[in-house]
């Protein structure tokens, strides 16, 4: 590849701020420019996911071999970039569905594995493909909720969580019920573009 200093491996300082802060949003201008070839759109491909994509490699393999699962995730994904179909889903389904395989083979390789304190010890100790899996699919439905305007995260929390019907999120919010159904259904279409991206990355 021609090279991106990018794509080395992290430094453990770029991940000082929130790991669990959500991905920004990447706009179809740089998603056309990165599967193009242009390093400056996988610059910031890398700046908008990167917290999100170390989060889930540092939950999934631990502390120590996290930045370089999370290099050989932006490696691989420059390297097959343009397979990557923007009507199949959103590129930061795509990625994380790259991050998915990228953590189980890691598990899976018997790499050593370091002793970590009991705060960076993984979520899972053992490759459980389900468990990776909905572990990737909760973040990034965390992702793509925390994504979405203020009013309209409240009418999809309200929905899912409380399973509030309409017409009782509409009486408890003050807000108009046509409001309540646009707003739902504008964050289940986020939702399912994430996790319509996750499943891509496999085909």
């Amino acid at each position: 590849m021609n090279g991106s200093a990018l794509l080395e491996r992290p430094r453990a300082a770029e991940y000082h701020a929130p790991v669990d802060s959500p991905a920004t949003v990447l706009d179809e201008g740089v998603v056309e420019a990165f599967v193009a070839g242009d390093e400056a759109a996988l610059r910031q491909l890398y700046d908008a996911t990167s917290r999100l994509v170390f989060s889930f490699c540092r939950r999934s393999v631990g502390a120590d071999l996290a930045p370089d699962v999370a290099q050989e995730v932006y490696v691989a994904a420059w390297k097959s970039r343009e397979r990557y179909r923007p009507e199949q889903g959103s590129l930061t389904g795509w990625l994380m569905g790259i991050a998915r395989f990228k953590t189980i083979d890691a598990l899976r390789s018997g790499s050593r594995r370091p002793q970590l304190a009991d705060s960076e010890q993984p979520e899972d100790q053992g490759v459980d493909e389900h468990r990776i899996d909905g572990m990737a699919q909760r973040m990034l439905v965390a992702d793509a909720l925390g994504r979405l305007p203020e009013r309209a995260r409240q009418m999809v929390e309200l929905a899912f969580y409380e399973e509030l019907t309409h017409t009782e999120i509409s009486e408890r919010t003050g807000v108009p019920l046509g409001t309540v159904k646009s707003d739902i259904r504008r964050g289940l279409d986020r939702l399912r573009q994430h996790l319509e991206g996750f499943d891509a990355s496999g085909s």
